[in-house]
Formats: C-alpha cells, sequence, structure tokens
C-alpha cells in the first residue's frame, strides 16, 4: 500500500545495524497487489518479519488480523512497531494451526526458503481456510525457486506468478484441494539418526529437519566430556533438540533446558525430548535468548551458534548469546560452543564467559569450552 511510514519501522529486539532493514520490497509488493483483499475479515498474516505486512494492512483498515511470526523476537518487534503507530488493537498472534486460518479468505505470506516449511504452511492454509481464499505469497528473487510454486501446485488448484518490482515477485494462489492437503499434513516429521540413535522430530520450518546438522554431529562427538558432574544443563538456540536430548539420554540424572526463539524448533524439541523418552527432564522454552533464566542457575551450556540473520551474515546473534550464557553460568559452570572456525570466536568467548580452551577441531569446526570463574 502507498502511504504507509515503511521507513518508522525498526526490528528490536532483534539485532540492528545499518545494513538490516525491517521491510523491504516484497513486503511492499504483496501489500500493493493484495490492495483491499485485506479488508476481508479475518485476515491472516504468515511469516511478517517485523510487521510492515500487519501494520500495512491495518493502516489500510483491516482488523480481526490473525499473525504467525515463528521468531519471538519478530513478535515482540511488530508489538511495539504497532505500538508506535497506535495500531495494536488490529492483531493478534496465532500458532500455526486451525485457528490461524479458520474461515479466512485472504493470506499474506512471506514464502520461507524451506520447501518443507512452505508446504507445512500452505497445506494448513488449503484444509481449513475459506474455500475462495487467496494467498498473496511474496519474497525476493534470490530467494525464490520454482520449486516453491509446484510445492503451492500441490494443494492449490491455481499459481500465478506477478512481474517482477524491485527483485521482489509474489506469486497469487487459489482454488485449494483440502483433500490433497489432508494427505500431505504430516507433521512433525520424525527420523531415527543411526550414528546417534536418537529420534528426531521435525516441523517445516526447523532448521536441518530431521537431519543432525554437521557442527550439531561433532559437538555430539564429545559431548561426554563437558562438565561430566553438571546437574542443570541448557541447550541455548536448540533447534529440533537434539543436544538436549542427547544430553539427557545419556545423563540420567541431568535437567536440562533447551531453548529457541523459533516457535517451530521448540515444538520441534519437545517432540524430540518425547520420542526419546526424556520429556519429564527436558524444559524448552521459546524466547529471546534466556531471559527466564536467573543469574549463575547453570552449570553447563551446549550452543551451536548461527551467523546469519536473514541473508546477511552477522556475528550479532551470536555474540548476545556468548553474553547470556555468561550470565546464567554458575562458577566453575562451562559454555561449550562450535563454530565455524574462519569465524574467530575465541577472543568474543574469553571476554563474555571466561578463559576459553580449544576441545576439537576438524576441516571446518572449532569445539571450544569456555569456564566461568
Amino acid at each position: 500500500m502507498t502511504g504507509f511510514p515503511y521507513e518508522r519501522l525498526r526490528r528490536r529486539p532483534d539485532v540492528e545495524a545499518p545494513n538490516l532493514f525491517a521491510s523491504d520490497a516484497a513486503d511492499r509488493l504483496i501489500a500493493d497487489l493484495a490492495g483491499d483483499a485485506v479488508l476481508a475479515s479475518p485476515l491472516a498474516v504468515i511469516g511478517d518479519s517485523y510487521g510492515a505486512l500487519t501494520l500495512a494492512a491495518a493502516d489500510r483498515g483491516a482488523r480481526d488480523i490473525r499473525v504467525r511470526q515463528d521468531p519471538v523476537t519478530a513478535e515482540r518487534a511488530l508489538d511495539a512497531n504497532a505500538a508506535d503507530l497506535g495500531l495494536s488493537d488490529a492483531f493478534e498472534h496465532r500458532p500455526l494451526d486451525e485457528s490461524l486460518v479458520r474461515g479466512v479468505r485472504t493470506v499474506l505470506l512471506r514464502l520461507p526458503r524451506s520447501l518443507d516449511a512452505l508446504a507445512e504452511t500452505a497445506t494448513l492454509i488449503a484444509e481449513h481456510a475459506h474455500p475462495s481464499v487467496t494467498v498473496f505469497a511474496g519474497g525476493m528473487l534470490k530467494h525464490m525457486t520454482l520449486a516453491m510454486n509446484g510445492v503451492l501446485s500441490e494443494v492449490f488448484g491455481s499459481v500465478e506468478a506477478s512481474l517482477a518490482r524491485q527483485k521482489a515477485r509474489v506469486l497469487t494462489v487459489s482454488e485449494p484441494h483440502p483433500a490433497a492437503a489432508t494427505v500431505l499434513d504430516r507433521w512433525p516429521e520424525r527420523a531415527l539418526d543411526a550414528e546417534s540413535g536418537l529420534w528426531v522430530c521435525a516441523h517445516g520450518a526447523a532448521f536441518a529437519g530431521t537431519s543432525v546438522d554437521i557442527g550439531t554431529r561433532f559437538l555430539l562427538s564429545v559431548l561426554d566430556e563437558a562438565v561430566p558432574s553438571a546437574r542443570t544443563a541448557v541447550d541455548l538456540g536448540c533447534g529440533t533438540g537434539v543436544l538436549a536430548a542427547a544430553l539427557a539420554v545419556r545423563r540420567p540424572s541431568l535437567q536440562v533446558t533447551a531453548v529457541d526463539q523459533s516457535a517451530a524448533a521448540t515444538a520441534s524439541a519437545r517432540a524430540t525430548a518425547a520420542a526419546n523418552g526424556v520429556a519429564d527432564r527436558v524444559t524448552v522454552l521459546r524466547e529471546d535468548l534466556l531471559a527466564s533464566l536467573p543469574d549463575a542457575s547453570a552449570d553447563l551450556v551446549v550452543l551451536n551458534p548461527p551467523f546469519h540473520i536473514g541473508a546477511a551474515v552477522h556475528t550479532g546473534v551470536a555474540l548476545r548469546m556468548f553474553a547470556e550464557a555468561g550470565r546464567v553460568l554458575a562458577r566453575g559452570g562451562e559454555l561449550w560452543t562450535v563454530w565455524n572456525s574462519h569465524l574467530g570466536y575465541r577472543p568474543a568467548l574469553e571476554r563474555a564467559v571466561g578463559p576459553t580452551r580449544q576441545i576439537a577441531r576438524n576441516s571446518k569446526f572449532t569445539i571450544t569450552a569456555s569456564r566461568r570463574d
């Protein structure tokens, strides 16, 4: 929509930097092509990074907007931006379930990069939205593939691509096939990882799906050495909960807290803990870093930090994670981190936590242990 003050939007509490933006050309193209279709109530908005889609629709007059954002930081950014613009009463947060899309006629969707995430969302819409629903699904061209059209075509009869504008494009999707969606609704998926002996469960948007990413697998190889006397442990940025489950399975007396900002990740981690019979000793929290954990409360923190924020290579999230780990570690506790060796995190770990030693290194990754003195 023209006239909406996109430039007023901010990313906080997420990392803010000159090369990181709260909206982009895809948000504007989705809003423009949807036009007055957003006034059909209720409206569903899915994958809105920091509130651009939701608040542009609200500014146009839309109300009863149901919003699904995977990161908790995105929810908080939307809330803060809405307060700044006086639009807090226009929307409510919903989980990725039937309540999000039941009966809706218009959906605004930022296309996720993961085809599994797109499939999970598309099947939900096709099965539960109004039969006349139209989905305006957009993204930046560099992140879009023809495979996305194929995923959408499995559960919708019509997928039409817009002309590109400012390196963005929108797919207008309609004619849902609810029967096909029911057959394809398979989440969370579950697979046995033969090397670790763990069941791994994953919703569509969870990083690495039901596989174990190579950094986590490397950390698993030395996990038994990590503070053997620990009574409490934290899996920070837990993803599907592989490290948390491994700790709980290998150490029957250990209490583990698994934390991630992603709703897909935390739902997957709960399922992974249950599948491995340790749900009673793994507490899963969706929050920004370790906000609810008190100072000096953990003997061990394990971490495989991201080095991207969206499409940008940026170390800001990792540095915040190091600082939070240092805060929650008890004296003598340790942070065990696996990281891409070229990032050279050791000085940052020593500043944030304390003396840091190398545990293992291969051609790509370094594992370090940082002790809280």
